[in-house]
């Protein structure tokens, strides 16, 4: 992939977030590592202090410090570490969230809750074709940015771009859909948890509505755990059933958009966070872990969340959103308000 006039990402990996595009390949020492890390543990930290002095939900004062660190992103020397951060340690924190949860919270979430989720990812993909073959902007590239919104963000994007073809989705469209999907993911964090609070939902409806309709998995459970712990593991369940749901999706758009000429495609799992997250549940459920060991996992766990959404803050390159027409940018607008909406009337149906 090119890289951008201002060195600002143009992909992202598969099931993570933003992917660094603006350094040469080269072999990475963990030495590199060391000065992306330092600055975000001293964000987080800093959120930490905010959380216990002034009672402010630590998950979101995470995310807001690094958004006010968003300048330290053109420091190419702190990429290794915020890389590491804002992927590995997210993914890793999943997996250790997975202790806070038994296979019994998932089968209360109930099969309707399961159905809604899969009808939510659907329409919010329609909603974004539709939108963008009304503006004239061509049903692909509104497949990409509604998919995105309703799976995975940034990860689905790039999974899609890949089975739509550069012939259907360009680079210049895909750089456009990670961008937005990156400030709009952001807002939805800020904003949700504080929507939630102010119209009365409990902790298993507001976990719904932020797990349902947040693009990005840090940003999915940074808002849940800002909310509250129970509305946090309600996220986690219902966003990791939406990252589950990329396989499926991309054999439908498959299906929908045959392969073009040379064009190869490759096949798509299910992360292994996901079943990590579900291994450490099923064994939470089953074997009778000591107090210690569970509050330490616990701790852990939310360290290492913090750590990733205060990193996916400082990586946001939401200033690119500015430079954008609003046009191409109302494919994701529109995808975003429909998740909110159908997760919403989720939320009430359900809880």
């Amino acid at each position: 992939m090119q890289q951008s006039m201002r060195g600002y990402p143009l992909a992202a990996d598969l099931y993570g977030d933003l992917l660094d595009t603006s350094l040469p390949a080269q072999k990475i020492g963990w030495r590199d590592h060391f000065s992306g890390l330092a600055i975000t543990a001293v964000a987080a930290l800093a959120a930490m202090w905010l959380s216990e002095h002034y009672g402010a939900p630590k998950m979101l004062m995470g995310l807001l410090i690094g958004l006010a660190f968003n300048f330290a992103n053109a420091d190419a020397r702190l990429h290794p570490g915020l890389n590491l951060a804002s992927k590995t340690l997210l993914r890793w924190g999943i997996v250790l969230a997975g202790a806070q949860i038994t296979i019994w919270q998932i089968v209360d979430l109930g099969g309707i809750s399961f159905l809604w989720v899969a009808a939510t990812v659907a329409l919010v993909t329609l909603a974004g074709a539709a939108t963008a073959r009304a503006l004239g902007l061509g049903s692909p590239f509104g497949v990409l940015a509604g998919g995105a919104v309703a799976i995975c963000g940034a990860s689905a994007a790039l999974a899609l771009s890949s089975v739509l073809g550069e012939k259907r989705s360009t680079q210049a469209q895909l750089t456009l859909v990670l961008v937005a999907i990156a400030a709009a993911s952001a807002l939805a964090m800020s904003l949700y948890p504080a929507i939630a609070e102010f119209i009365g939902l409990n902790d298993k409806q507001a976990g719904f509505l932020v797990g349902a309709s947040i693009h990005d998995v840090a940003q999915a459970l940074g808002a849940g755990y800002s909310f509250s712990n129970d509305a946090g593991e309600t996220a986690a369940i219902v966003k990791l059933t939406r990252v589950a749901m990329l396989a499926p999706a991309l054999a439908v758009v498959a299906l929908c958009f045959p392969a073009e000429p040379g064009q190869v495609r490759s096949r798509v799992g299910v992360p292994w966070f996901v079943l990590g997250f579900l291994g450490v549940a099923v064994l939470n459920s089953f074997v009778r872990v000591p107090p210690p060991v569970t509050l330490a996992t616990k701790e852990a766990a939310s360290v290492l969340l913090l750590l990733a959404v205060t990193a996916t803050g400082i990586r946001s390159p939401m200033q690119l959103l500015l430079q954008q027409g609003w046009r191409s940018a109302m494919p994701v607008i529109v995808a975003t308000i429909a998740a909110f909406g159908i997760s919403l009337a989720g939320a009430f149906l359900l809880g």
